[in-house]
């Protein structure tokens, strides 16, 4: 027992240090999110690597079944991994004042658990977010994915100001469609996307700043975000 808390304190400090010591040339990437529970850090490709493990070990195989997209890991292939980095590596390079896409790495104790993104489309006009995520089964079922958004919205509205998030999940994800309940944000009609080929209803959400503000938090800390406005095109 105490060999295996030493390894996860070491890992722990391990991550602590490279999040303190670690300085890149583009700013999204030294962006943090701190909660009490878990760091979010813009994803840069060291973090990336130590998240490979997670999206090779974690094949679909249980209900609600997740999207047909790159990281829906559906299938086991080489290959899996590599689409999946290649998705992010586009969507870093496609910035415009209007349209952008942050990735983000969760950290839980220092170690990697999942992934929570922030997507924008006419930001400059409308002000509108939606935000993307997943974690690995091994994490589930422990309040992270309530944690991981409401991190990501106050990056959003405090780090970005935002006016509105989005956010949709497949009608029968209670997970998902529960955290979006329990953070204020209201239903906002319906659509149909794909999984396993299949077409699926979704349920799309809407949160306001005014709903936002009332279950605002005052334990979450933000840093690296001035400069990341300025590679937005946002006012400083």
């Amino acid at each position: 027992m105490a060999h295996g808390t030493h390894s996860k304190n070491n890992a722990f400090y391990s991550v602590r240090r490279y999040l303190a010591l670690v300085t890149h040339t583009y700013p999204p990437l030294n962006v943090r999110i701190r909660t009490p529970r878990i760091t979010l850090a813009g994803a840069s490709d060291d973090l990336l690597e130590r998240l490979v493990p997670l999206v090779r070990a974690g094949i679909a195989d249980t209900e609600p079944w997740p999207f047909d997209d790159p990281i829906a890991f559906y299938a086991d292939s080489p290959e899996r991994e590599w689409r999946w980095l290649r998705g992010i590596w586009a969507g870093r390079g496609k910035v415009t004042p209007d349209a952008w896409r942050l990735y983000f790495a969760v950290l839980v104790d220092g170690e990697p658990a999942g992934m929570q993104d922030l997507t924008a489309r006419n930001f400059t006009r409308f002000g509108t977010v939606t935000s993307f995520s997943w974690l690995a089964p091994g994490f589930r079922g422990r309040g992270l994915g309530r944690e991981m958004r409401t991190a990501i919205l106050h990056l959003a509205f405090a780090g970005l100001d935002a006016r509105e998030a989005g956010s949709d999940a497949f009608t029968d994800n209670e997970p998902s469609n529960h955290i979006s309940r329990a953070l204020g944000y209201e239903p906002n009609g319906t659509d149909w996307d794909t999984r396993r080929g299949q077409p699926a209803l979704i349920q799309q959400w809407r949160l306001t700043r005014e709903n936002w503000e009332k279950n605002r938090r005052d334990d979450i800390t933000l840093s690296g975000v001035p400069q990341c406005r300025e590679v937005l095109a946002l006012p400083k």
